[in-house]
């Protein structure tokens, strides 16, 4: 499995072979059980949340955007951004059904060479100090980092507006591909920033490892609401490759074959059910689940 994640790790982010030497990483096991019909849709919203990130700011900020908006009518938007090249597109308001404010972002959009460069820098790299107060030792891709500096103000801001506005007290964080990778970093940013009675919640799908195992674990205690939601053979979840130093969190869910979804527990679960175990190497991996469906729902604008 290794030395399929190595291939696929340079050959998905079009890099030359650079010798890398890494202690051993110890698999972490844990309970794999069936997620239920109603706890599957209610992932549902979330989903059509992180599919609308794919839509232009334009429309996302009157809440013009077709299907996807339309699935979750009385979202209240705060603020949008982006260009879904430097900065991936973003929106940020208030669900009255969920009493949540929500915070959304783009994956990669293929067409835009910038994003896919952004994806192909796969340094580890500590967290900003002054972004990240007391997180000494987290670190987190490279480039992942760079592009969720480029939002954070404009997203902090966002949600700063939709708490007071709403009197809201619970804040969801959701994306798709890169837009989970700055999901998940953003669940780090934005409670050094609000007050300490904000609940918060990440729904990330397709995630990508985004930092070392100091970061894995500091979500693991610090974040309990985290869900990453994986399709079939997708292969997008297996990179970087461990080997490289990356470490997924807590939280993930997998749609099987069957349309079965399993929650695995603990981190980077082995076993045959889970994404880890099921996708051991690019032979095995698939792009063509990248996009969904999950629970019918594909991702894109």
């Amino acid at each position: 499995m290794v030395a399929g994640e190595l291939m696929l790790s340079f050959i998905s982010f079009g890099l030359g072979l650079i010798p890398f030497t890494y202690g051993l990483v110890l698999p972490r096991q844990g309970a794999v059980t069936a997620v239920s019909t109603a706890q599957i849709n209610s992932f549902s919203p979330f989903t059509h949340f992180a599919s609308t990130a794919y839509c232009q700011p334009s429309t996302t900020i009157n809440w013009s955007c077709g299907a996807n908006c339309n699935a979750n009518p009385g979202f209240i938007p705060v603020a949008s951004g982006g260009d879904g090249s430097e900065t991936q597109f973003w929106f940020v308001g208030f669900d009255p059904a969920l009493a949540t404010v929500i915070v959304s972002h783009q994956g990669t959009d293929t067409s835009k060479l910038v994003a896919d460069l952004t994806d192909a820098d796969i340094i580890l790299t500590g967290l900003d100090q002054t972004m990240f107060p007391g997180t000494s030792g987290l670190e987190v891709h490279s480039g992942f980092k760079d592009t969720q500096a480029r939002s954070a103000p404009g997203v902090l801001a966002a949600v700063q507006k939709a708490l007071s506005a709403h009197g809201a007290t619970k804040v969801a964080i959701v994306g798709h591909s890169l837009g989970a990778a700055i999901a998940l970093i953003d669940a780090v940013f934005l409670p050094l920033h609000l007050p300490s009675n904000i609940q918060f919640k990440v729904v990330g799908y397709g995630m990508p490892r985004v930092g070392n195992l100091a970061f894995a674990q500091y979500l693991d205690a610090h974040f309990p609401d985290l869900t990453r939601i994986n399709n079939r053979e997708d292969l997008v979840p297996i990179l970087p490759g461990r080997f490289l130093g990356f470490h997924h969190p807590h939280g993930e869910i997998h749609i099987q074959d069957s349309g079965a979804w399993d929650a695995c527990a603990g981190d980077d679960n082995t076993s045959d059910l889970c994404t880890t175990g099921d996708v051991g190497n690019i032979f095995e991996g698939s792009t063509s689940d990248h996009g969904g469906p999950y629970n019918g729902i594909q991702m894109g604008c």
